[in-house]
This record gives structure tokens, C-alpha cells and sequence, in this order.
């Protein structure tokens, strides 16, 4: 019996090529795919998968919010994440939010299978670097770490400062995840009041400041 896979990803090209690979196995077969949040809730009641593979980015919605809903609504199904964005910045929050595993799409063509296998036995996939820092993190602390501003953010607003750390304008960070010049604006707002910053141009130096952070532990 083979165990079967969800797929939900936004770029056909992308559902397509990871398709292939994971059919290849003998032991794995993807039986739906999506590209939309809603899309991928119905399918879930229709299929109940043994995994979905879940992107970070998704038209409409967000992966972590999906991960989130699917705790609610279907908590037997693990989650691997495999996504474009650095793994520095949202593994911990997808796996806070109840993914089982983060893979980056720069690397699924050598571990994607693995990583399926290894959450379908029930264990945790994340790369070498990450299991690292985050075992660096325990020892050095003893205990958990106090939470910083960071983690009151919500998913919109923590990938808006990601993309104000890279240098994208208000306008670039709308059309990337497609939502208005308006909202966005109101995220940077949010981002202002939440983190004690006094303006727009100290918004843009922390965003910088904590992307280049976060990439060099």
C-alpha cells in the first residue's frame, strides 16, 4: 500500500516536477493537488492524505495559515513544508504552527523523499543547519527561550518584514503576495506599533538589521 500525498503548491510547474519524483517511489503517490487554501481544505476531507506537502506561499491565503487550520480540522495529517523562503526565517514558524518538517525547493530534488519518509514514520525533518541552531539554542538557554517581539507577529506581518529586510518597496511586497498597496501599508503600520520603532525608516533598518541577523547564526 502505498502512502498517499497532497501536494499544495501555486506554481503548476512546481506540482508537476515534485509529482514525478514522488511517484518514482514505489512506496509513495500523490493523490491530489491544489493551489489555494480552500482548494486544499476540500481536498483534505476528500483524499484525508497520509501527508500534505504545503508551500509557504499560496494565492489567497498562506501556508501557515493552512497548517494552522488543518490542526483544527484534520490533526492526524503531517505537514512538510517545502518552499522557496529561507528556512533562517520561517522553519521554526511553520513548525510552531504544526508542520512536521521544512525542506527548501533549492534541495527537494536530493532530500524531498526522505524528508516525506522520515515524517511519515512520525520523526521531524529539518536540515543539519537548523536541528543545529536549534539544539544550540536549548543548551545554551537551559530552558525555553524567552519570546521576542518576533513571535507576535502574525503571518502577514512577519513576511513583510521579511520582504523589507530584502529590500522590496510596498508596492513589490503587494504584488508578490497579492494583496493591496492599502493592506500592505497597514502591515508596516502593525509592524511599527508592535516592535517600538518610530518610523518607516526605522521599520526598513530593523527589517534589514534582523534578516542579516538570523541568516548569520
Amino acid at each position: 500500500m502505498k502512502a498517499s500525498i497532497l501536494i499544495v503548491d501555486d506554481h503548476p510547474i512546481v506540482r508537476q516536477g515534485l509529482k514525478l519524483l514522488i511517484n518514482q517511489s514505489g512506496d509513495l503517490e500523490v493523490r491530489g493537488e491544489a493551489e489555494t487554501m480552500d482548494t486544499a481544505l476540500a481536498l483534505l476531507a476528500e483524499v484525508l492524505p497520509d501527508i500534505a506537502i504545503v508551500d509557504i506561499s499560496l494565492k489567497g491565503a498562506n501556508g501557515i495559515e493552512l497548517i494552522e487550520a488543518m490542526q483544527g480540522r484534520f490533526p492526524t495529517v503531517p505537514v512538510l513544508v517545502l518552499s522557496m523562503h529561507d528556512e533562517w526565517l520561517y522553519a521554526e514558524k511553520a513548525l510552531r504552527a504544526g508542520a512536521r518538517g521544512y525542506v527548501m525547493k533549492q534541495e527537494a530534488t536530493d532530500c524531498v523523499v526522505t524528508a516525506i519518509r522520515r515524517v511519515l514514520r512520525g520523526e521531524i525533518y529539518v536540515s543539519e543547519k537548523i536541528a543545529d541552531r536549534f539544539l544550540h539554542r536549548f543548551v545554551s538557554s537551559g530552558k525555553r527561550d524567552t519570546p521576542s517581539s518576533l513571535e507576535h507577529l502574525t503571518n502577514r506581518e512577519f513576511q513583510t518584514l521579511e520582504m523589507l529586510g530584502h529590500g522590496m518597496s510596498t508596492k513589490q511586497i503587494a504584488g508578490q503576495l497579492r494583496l493591496s498597496v492599502k493592506t500592505i501599508e497597514t502591515y508596516r503600520e502593525n509592524l511599527k506599533k508592535k516592535l517600538d520603532l518610530e518610523n518607516s525608516s526605522e521599520l526598513v533598518r530593523y527589517a534589514i538589521y534582523k534578516v542579516q541577523e538570523i541568516s548569520s547564526e
